[in-house]
């Protein structure tokens, strides 16, 4: 088939049946001829359309409930023959075969099936064997014939076939690029689901792989001289769970990054409760009544940080939140929802970006690539509770210490490591993150917080080597500490904090962030 020659005859067998009549119909008025499957033929005979069953084609019936249907000479060779070598043309003309112009194929939803909780039996039947082999055959035989896997392509397609009288040269590699990326995607599904279920209790599976396609190219990657795009995972909930960029200029690579740390965060913490990020790591964060009153407090932890800013919500953001963040810069505000008025208020400033996500955490593998691989692991889930962790100072601490332990403790485990975080009155007042040695992040986190540590609780991602960076947050006012212990030093750390007067929670677990 070259660059304008007709579309005479198309191949139609479609799981999902959106635009497929519409499709057909629009052809159709081109005399294209149709050779469909069982329930494709059965739609387009429904909406009045004439079309020649498959069986009619191979003159053999469907057999074994469906699954042989489409694998059989007559269709595949009518898929291959390379319409430029005149061998296949004339071994086409010797058995009688047909070429096809056109193959419309989109394949049965293993995923969905899987997702829904479906038996393995009924998993296993939703593997598709004759759509991905007439997708992959008809895609490495672009030359000849035009592929299209997905609705969202039947506008164009049929435009261009009107417009041309055909699909040009150019459009079919594109064609095939999607065809041979869609299988792509579906084999991994069902790789990883078998590799899954194949895989032995408290072992990571042994196939990992991802499906990922490019939904836009970004101006440019964390720095001008690197390309950036943003991908999807297919088959997946969308970017952030599905995300809305609501308003604002176009997002950038570190946009994403620093959105997704925030909303990470805040997800994590209560109802009401904002985040606010600087170069992917939290510089506030407070969990008050309202969205408002967090927001006023996180930015009061460290100002200066927070200018130029990602601020998150865990609540519909309402007016009054969006007045307090009025003369701030910020980059971006994401969260659940937001009131008319507070999307009101922000259209005054048409530069902000306004995420809407949903307040849902993915919890599959953590990919990390490195070059010629990559490190797998598990999320790193803040699954531990208050009746998880161990007083092991002669103090209790206070209702109010308590409360503000285990909001540091669930801040630190989304700040980098080395962590120090300092908490007051349910809010942030001093964070130091990402640091070589604990003790100098115990002494950004108390330079940050000044007065304000006085009466404080601070939080350690990890155990303390040596009692050093505990006696410079106690030094700064700081009255208890939680920390997952384990350490050789920690009976002399035990030590300095009763000397200090000083509570002490163990939590038996920790959250490195590298």
């Amino acid at each position: 088939m070259s660059e304008g020659h007709p579309v005479r005859r198309a191949l139609l067998a479609v799981y999902d049946k959106t635009g497929i009549v519409e499709l057909a119909q629009g052809l159709r008025e081109l005399d294209v001829e149709f050779v469909s499957s069982g329930g494709t033929a059965a739609t387009l005979r429904a909406a009045g359309l004439d079309v020649t069953e498959v069986a009619e084609v191979t003159g053999s019936p469907e057999m074994l409930d469906g699954r042989v249907k489409t694998l059989h000479p007559k269709i595949h060779a009518g898929l291959l023959a390379d319409r430029r070598n005149e061998d296949h043309v004339a071994q086409l003309r010797e058995h009688g075969i047909d070429p096809f112009d056109l193959v419309v194929v989109n394949l049965y939803p293993f995923r969905e099936t899987v997702a829904s909780g479906a038996t393995p039996d009924d998993v296993i039947e939703k593997i598709d064997i004759g759509g991905p082999a007439m997708i992959r055959a008809a895609a490495k035989n672009f030359e000849s014939v035009g592929v299209v896997v997905s609705p969202d392509r039947y506008g164009s397609v049929l435009d261009e076939i009107t417009r041309e009288r055909g699909l040009t040269r150019a459009t079919r590699a594109a064609l095939a690029a999607e065809a041979f990326a869609h299988t792509a995607a579906y084999d991994v599904a069902i790789a990883r689901w078998f590799a899954e279920r194949g895989t032995p209790d408290g072992m990571l599976p042994g196939f990992a792989g991802l499906a990922l396609a490019k939904i836009s190219d970004l101006r440019y990657g964390e720095n001008p001289h690197q390309r950036g795009a943003l991908y999807w995972e297919v088959g997946g909930p969308g970017v952030l769970g599905g995300a809305e960029v609501l308003q604002g200029k176009e997002m950038s690579f570190n946009n994403w990054l620093d959105t997704w740390a925030a909303y990470d965060l805040v997800i994590g913490l209560p109802e009401g409760a904002c985040v606010i990020v600087k170069h992917n790591n939290p510089c506030g964060a407070a969990a008050r009544e309202t969205c408002a009153a967090s927001y006023a407090a996180a930015f009061e932890c460290d100002s200066v940080s927070a200018f130029g800013g990602i601020v998150a919500f865990h609540a519909v953001c309402d007016a009054s939140a969006a007045d307090a963040m009025r003369d701030i810069f910020t980059e971006v505000v994401v969260a659940p929802g937001y009131s008319d008025e507070a999307l009101a208020a922000f259209a005054t400033r048409p530069n902000l970006r306004v995420v809407r996500a949903p307040l849902e955490r993915v919890t599959s593998l953590d990919v990390r690539t490195i070059p010629g691989g990559a490190l797998v692991q598990d999320v790193d889930v803040m699954g531990e509770s208050r009746s998880d962790f161990q007083v092991v100072s002669s103090r209790e601490p206070s209702a109010q210490e308590w409360q503000d332990l285990l909001l540091a403790w669930t801040i630190g485990w989304r700040v980098k490591s080395n962590t120090i975080v300092f908490v007051r009155d349910r809010a942030t007042v001093g964070i130091g993150a990402g640091q070589m040695s604990r003790v100098d992040a115990s002494w950004i986190a108390a330079r940050k917080a000044g007065d304000r540590a006085k009466g404080a609780v601070l939080a350690s991602d990890a155990f303390f080597p040596f009692p050093d960076a505990l006696e410079v947050a106690a030094e700064a006012g700081c009255t208890a500490v939680i920390h997952p212990g384990g350490s050789k030093g920690d009976e002399e750390v035990l030590k300095s904090a009763e000397a200090h007067g000083m509570a002490v929670v163990l939590t038996g677990t920790r959250h490195f962030r590298h």
